[in-house]
């Protein structure tokens, strides 16, 4: 005789005693194939996302595998969705020809989001400075406005630690002080900016010259162009100082930057233009180069030879 009891399925505990907040997260997290059109940078992103040789290798895998790690996206307001984690793979997956990618649909504050799309993207080997620089500065934002807010817990705000000493922690910077000098970098005019990130500008002469009012500093970029030079720390420093003195005029400037550097003073810098009327045309750079230092090899012997007679 066949049993008329129905199939009983046991819940685990975890079902039993989980909150429909829970299970309505769980619902959350599950993965969604979502349009590429759909998916919209995040605000202010500053990271940027370049089709360079890496770009192309992460196209490549992308055929062959698709996306292996989902990306992070919020719902917004109008329709669509902000990315949060993601915006490389969804460059790459555009390039592989893809129309769709994988997303965790997460519905975040903007501090929250704020916090882990920087973080997702400063694990990131080659970062430029101009990028650590607004990141530090978004994230140092976003923690100090929900330290504001009364509804985190002592966890989510980090007493323990300031703001910029957090945010160091995280990044692995060696202090606190050094996030604020990356963050000093973001009131550099964008002309300069570049010239940090191309490092035609080391960045301890950044640093002081992102004290120059705007206006000093187009003054200085028209100043360097004219020189064919950038400066020292040194002559960073100094034109710190006459701008806080108000007397950074456009000739101290340019007396600062047309100064011999102590490093030029050991230089001797010869053009190829000056040398080539003593070499056969097809010499090149490198057997140019060579020929010289046989050539002052044999003065050397000869100057001790004739010192010891």
């Amino acid at each position: 005789m066949k049993s008329s009891a129905k199939k009983i399925e046991l819940a685990s505990v975890d079902d039993l005693f989980s909150t429909e907040e829970s299970r309505q997260d769980e619902q959350l997290e599950k993965i969604q194939e979502i349009p590429l059109s759909e998916l919209h940078p995040f605000k202010d992103h500053p990271f940027k996302v370049k089709d360079d040789d890496a770009m192309i290798e992460t196209a490549d895998s992308i055929k062959k595998y698709g996306v292996l790690v989902p990306a992070i996206a919020r719902p917004l307001p109008d329709g669509g969705y902000e990315l949060v984690a993601g915006h490389r793979r969804r460059r790459a997956s555009e390039l592989a020809g893809k129309e769709t990618m994988p997303v965790i649909v997460r519905d975040l504050d903007d501090d929250a989001a704020t916090i882990i799309m920087v973080d997702s993207n400063l694990q990131r080997e080659n970062l430029l400075p101009s990028e650590r620089a607004f990141a530090y500065k978004m994230k140092l934002e976003a923690i100090k406005h929900q330290g504001a807010r009364t509804d985190l817990t002592s966890v989510q705000v980090e007493q323990k630690l300031s703001a910029r000493d957090q945010v160091a922690k995280e990044a692995g910077e060696r202090s606190g002080i050094q996030v604020m000098r990356y963050v000093r970098l973001t009131e550099l005019i964008p002309e300069l900016l570049d010239m940090v990130d191309e490092k035609k500008i080391a960045f301890n002469p950044a640093y002081e010259l992102s004290f120059l009012k705007p206006d000093e500093q187009q003054m200085l970029v028209e100043t360097m162009d004219y020189e064919q030079a950038t400066p020292s720390l040194s002559q960073a420093q100094r034109m710190k100082k006459f701008s806080q003195e108000g007397k950074l005029s456009e000739d101290v400037m340019l007396a600062i930057m047309s100064e011999e550097k102590k490093g030029d003073l050991d230089k001797v810098t010869l053009s190829s233009d000056t040398l080539r009327k003593y070499f056969p045309k097809s010499y090149t750079p490198a057997k140019m180069q060579e020929t010289i230092i046989k050539l002052l090899e044999q003065w050397q012997k000869k100057r001790q030879r004739d010192q010891e007679r």
